[in-house]
């Protein structure tokens, strides 16, 4: 089954990370930079998501990512990645159906949420809410006005989704995202900069699948960094 998000037209990073070993690095965090002919973004992943946090820390550092595609691109939508069949991908191919043969169980934490930025593991449609094993979006979104943002709200819980917050209804109403993807798939870090190659990706053109018409590859690396560095040179607290 393709792996898409539901799509709506009516449409903070944590406590310490972990060694791959599983012991932790509570003075550091592990950094990832993700490179476009767009640009350059920058990524945190949250402790509050080990299993998710683990799995991409496991495919960067194997070079999973490298020269895939952004395959799926939604303006005031989101930015899908990490197809393995993109890496060889004819022209105009449907993409969205690769994976790793396995899925990660679903982390669904209050406090993470769909802002701008955000970013969360794609899946396809099971009970469990699973997310793919490899398979990523960037959210990019819009601001919504409190009479669109009830609205958004009232369609997620229809589907089993959450409620935000005060504070995090206040984002989406000033940074922005996509909040009727709350509580059905698993936000599990974000961008801390570069955050304008978002839109600068979500905005090129597309096919009738939602695929660029000109391929939009990556590369990925991460390295574990001092948690003051990080917060120093991106302005990310902790």
């Amino acid at each position: 089954m393709r792996i898409l998000l539901l799509f709506v037209l009516l449409l903070p990073g944590l406590a310490s990370a972990g060694n791959r070993d599983g012991r932790p690095r509570k003075k550091k965090d592990y950094l990832v930079t993700l490179k476009t002919d767009y640009g350059t973004m920058r990524l945190v992943l949250y402790d509050q998501t080990p299993k998710h946090k683990e799995n991409f820390i496991k495919l960067v550092e194997r070079k999973f990512y490298d020269s895939l595609m952004f395959h799926r691109i939604i303006q005031q939508f989101m930015i899908q990645g990490g197809d393995p069949a993109s890496r060889r991908a004819r022209t105009d191919e449907p993409l969205g159906n690769g994976d790793v043969g396995y899925k990660v169980p679903a982390e669904f934490v209050p406090a993470l949420f769909h802002k701008k930025g955000a970013l969360a593991a794609a899946r396809d449609n099971n009970p469990e809410k699973a997310s793919s094993g490899c398979q990523f979006y960037i959210v990019q979104g819009r601001v919504w006005t409190d009479d669109e943002l009830q609205k958004q709200i009232e369609r997620a819980t229809a589907r089993g989704g959450r409620v935000p917050n005060d504070a995090q209804k206040q984002v989406y109403k000033t940074l922005g995202g996509t909040p009727h993807l709350d509580g059905n798939y698993t936000v599990f870090g974000e961008v801390i900069d570069g955050l304008a190659v978002v839109d600068s990706i979500a905005r090129q053109p597309r096919n009738d699948t939602d695929r660029p018409r000109q391929d939009i590859r990556m590369m990925m690396d991460g390295q574990w960094v001092k948690k003051k560095k990080i917060t120093k040179q991106y302005n990310y607290h902790y």
